[in-house]
């Protein structure tokens, strides 16, 4: 039988670091923790990029991947468009942390798309408890073309139907968030078809990857922007995780 106590010590460390004093029932965690749920969810909120972010099983848990992502991202927007406002749009904002902390962290007006209600009534209540002045949008990631936009930024389905993940993702994360045809590559390709009715003349795309997808993404955006200028970057693991794409020089 699995040892549960890494994740109590977890749980207790978690809430003594975020301030939280709510008392613990454990043995009702102790109970979710054997019945499969994940920890993150049975707290119900996560420390993502120093906001607190709830979560629940209508989004996605967001990963320390993803954090690397916005990092990345904000230190290419002061690169691109220095002491300049831009306008930014989060594609798929499951519980809205990526559109959050740009939001925190830059001189910009967000948008955060998604085409669940659920998650975008979660992301709503994370920007209210964030302080953060974003705009939600009900829509598809795949067909949107309402505003035009300096920064588009995603972290969409990307697994495929056959590939193996972890029990745990499996049968308590959202499958709609997690999984994509076309072995992955759906999203990034209807995105990328439908790019130049969503950016500005100066633009800057940025991507959360999966694993071995780069290669066919890069080709992708070539077949549909000209003249642009391409970085597949890695994350912790020394794993080809982000893609960025930009005409600026």
């Amino acid at each position: 039988m699995k040892d549960f106590q890494k994740e109590l010590t977890y749980l207790e460390k978690y809430l003594k670091e975020t301030g939280n004093n709510q008392e613990i029932d454990y043995d009702k965690v102790l109970c979710e923790l054997k019945a499969g749920k994940p920890i993150q969810y049975i707290i119900g909120n996560v420390n993502f990029y120093g906001n607190t972010i709830e979560v629940n099983e209508s989004v996605l848990i967001p990963r320390f991947e993803t954090e690397l992502l916005v990092e990345k991202t904000i230190t290419k927007i002061k690169k691109y468009f220095p002491n300049q406002k831009v306008s930014i749009i989060d594609l798929g904002t499951g519980s809205g942390c990526i559109a959050i902390s740009l939001k925190k962290n830059l001189d910009a007006t967000v948008d955060a798309l998604d085409i669940s209600k659920d998650a975008l009534e979660l992301a709503k209540i994370n920007a209210q408890k964030n302080n953060t002045e974003i705009n939600f949008i009900n829509d598809d990631m795949t067909t949107y073309q309402e505003k035009k936009y300096d920064i588009i930024i995603s972290n969409p389905p990307y697994i495929r139907f056959d590939e193996p993940i972890m029990d745990i993702v499996k049968n308590n994360e959202p499958q709609v968030a997690l999984y994509a045809k076309e072995d992955g590559l759906y999203y990034y390709r209807k995105i990328l078809e439908n790019i130049t009715n969503i950016t500005n003349d100066k633009f800057l795309i940025c991507f959360e990857i999966g694993l071995n997808q780069s290669t066919t993404i890069v080709d992708i955006a070539k077949k549909h922007l000209d003249n642009v200028f391409i970085t597949v970057e890695k994350d912790y693991s020394d794993k080809e995780r982000f893609i960025f794409i930009t005409n600026i020089k």
